[in-house]
């Protein structure tokens, strides 16, 4: 799936805002157009908005090293530093939850500053190497994730999932989607439930689009018909990404996953959460200290620009929640399984 393109000199997205029914690229020439793609939801998904933030970095210092080419004295090390700074938080500010989307940043720069600030050119090219080297790694985790947590899986079982963790939402592959895939690659014979997804719709638009491209019997039902199925026993187990896990297991996830965990729960059907260590956050104790973004009111009262709800009505719309631990069977990673996770058990796993 070629939706996640580095050309040198720009990063070529596809536009998820368009699917299923387009397929549109947009191409990102400087920083402000990659915060742009993600605050946008033109990308999403936290592996995939920390690759295309590590490949903002790079296009931020392309443009200083043109307005440095261009001006008349070379720009000086604090100027460099300022811009630096204002790149970095450009990117860190266009979406606040998913914490891959700092730690990427975090990791250019950090590899960066040991340059002591050499020239811009070489700022730029070591930039480069080390987004490329994001994504690279990206795909190779979710392979790892899919191989991890695909025998958790049983053959001839029903598999819920919720939003999107597919390849569109990484730069390959997919973390809940990727062990989906890895399941059905072992020869399992598995069919899935999607959400909606509301209020963006991204289990319909994009998750039932992605298993369909890869003719994987898929049904597609709206969040609030989970109870039902999962009562008619039409559910084996739960498997959904993560934006953020708090280093007590707590999971920020798209709204709805804490619904979705405490039916699972009652019924007795596994929950898993599928994602890469680059998304916990072991400097928060619990889910309480993780933010939560609100989005625009447009995405409730509006499906493709079409309105749906009186002009005036209020509206509150948090993108994520909070899933506690304790409803969590475990989390998929491409270092292994943490089974019950809780703060003691994810310290033994990071020691």
């Amino acid at each position: 799936m070629n939706h996640f393109k580095w050309d040198s000199n720009q990063l070529v997205l596809l536009d998820q805002r368009k699917l299923p029914h387009e397929e549109i690229y947009f191409n990102c020439k400087t920083h402000t157009d990659v915060a742009d793609a993600i605050s946008k939801m033109i990308i999403r998904g936290a592996p995939a908005i920390g690759a295309a933030a590590a490949f903002g970095v790079v296009l931020g210092l392309q443009e200083l090293a043109k307005k440095s080419n261009n001006a008349t004295d070379p720009i000086k090390k604090d100027q460099i530093k300022n811009e630096m700074k204002q790149i970095e938080k450009t990117l860190k500010e266009s979406r606040p939850t998913a914490v891959n989307l700092q730690w990427a940043v975090d990791r250019i720069i950090n590899k960066l500053s040991k340059l002591e600030l050499m020239s811009l050119e070489i700022l730029v090219e070591e930039a480069e190497k080390e987004a490329v080297e994001i994504a690279k790694e990206d795909k190779q985790t979710n392979k790892a994730i899919g191989k991890n947590g695909q025998s958790l899986i049983d053959d001839n079982s029903t598999v819920l999932t919720h939003c999107n963790a597919g390849a569109l939402a990484t730069v390959d592959y997919g973390t809940a989607l990727g062990v989906i895939r890895s399941a059905v690659e072992e020869g399992k014979n598995l069919s899935i439930i999607a959400t909606e997804t509301r209020p963006y719709l991204q289990g319909a638009r994009l998750t039932a689009w992605e298993l369909l491209k890869e003719k994987i019997p898929t049904t597609l039902i709206t969040d609030n018909m989970v109870g039902y199925c999962m009562k008619k026993n039409m559910i084996d187990t739960v498997i959904v990404g993560a934006d953020r896990i708090a280093k007590n297991g707590d999971v920020a996830n798209k709204i709805g996953t804490y619904t979705l965990a405490l039916l699972a729960h009652h019924h007795n059907i596994p929950f898993y959460v599928a994602a890469p260590i680059s998304t916990f956050d072991l400097t928060l104790n619990n889910g309480s200290e993780i933010p939560i973004e609100t989005r625009d009111d447009d995405e409730v009262t509006k499906i493709n620009d079409l309105s749906i709800a009186p002009e005036n009505v209020e509206v509150f719309n948090p993108s994520f929640d909070i899933t506690p631990n304790k409803f969590v069977w475990g989390i998929i990673t491409e270092k292994g399984v943490i089974k019950k996770p809780d703060k003691e058990n994810i310290e033994k796993f990071f020691k």
